[in-house]
């Protein structure tokens, strides 16, 4: 596993300082240290680190509420730890968007891993939202120049493959992509009625 940059939040000093010696032996950088969930999320704002590993059970705001926020903000995967292995917190855990989650005592056999897997399924994640805006982003272009062609069709009494041809040679002439001249035959047809 390459170097991290990594925020540990938990309420406990003493588990914040074994993880930060466990995790700079093994090569990694603690960019900050929480004792709250408040103060995670914003050392995870400020920092942006690679990974955030923090407890469920903190004051001010416990760490599913904390790893809820920074998951809807996708600012990092998060490796949540707890004492506790009942059922309805790994339900919760698991709808706060959370990627891995290790029951306390931590042992470096199992933290490694668990965090190799929450940055695997954080990169397939952001990839994936990544793969449904470009398919939106085409959706939407596809939309917008049909509109367009039939706008020309009706105009100029073109075949769709001629009021196609029409706008891509404007949108080569005119360096400008296909979509934004598609979108301005569209607009001004809107103005002229």
């Amino acid at each position: 596993m390459q170097p991290l940059r990594i925020v540990i939040a938990d309420n406990e000093s003493i588990i914040r300082m074994d993880l930060r010696e466990l995790l700079e032996e093994a090569g990694h950088t603690v960019v900050g240290e929480a004792a709250d969930g408040l103060k995670a999320v914003e050392l995870v704002r400020k920092h942006r680190p690679d990974l955030v590993i923090m407890d469920i059970k903190m004051p001010e705001m416990d760490g599913i509420s904390a790893a809820k926020i920074i998951s809807n903000e996708k600012l990092a995967p998060v490796l949540l730890l707890t004492a506790y292995s009942q059922k309805e917190i790994v339900e919760k855990a698991k709808e706060s968007g959370v990627l891995a989650y290790l029951v306390k005592p931590i042992k470096e056999t199992n933290l490694f891993p668990a965090m190799e897997i929450a940055l695997s399924r954080f990169q397939e994640f952001m990839e994936l939202e990544r793969e449904l805006e470009e398919v939106k982003n085409s959706l939407e272009t596809r939309k917008v120049l049909d509109r367009a062609k039939g706008i020309l069709m009706d105009a100029y009494n073109l075949t769709e493959s001629e009021a196609y041809r029409r706008i891509q040679q404007y949108s080569m002439s005119k360096r400008k992509s296909i979509r934004e001249v598609a979108q301005a035959i569209v607009e001004a047809a809107t103005r002229k009625r």
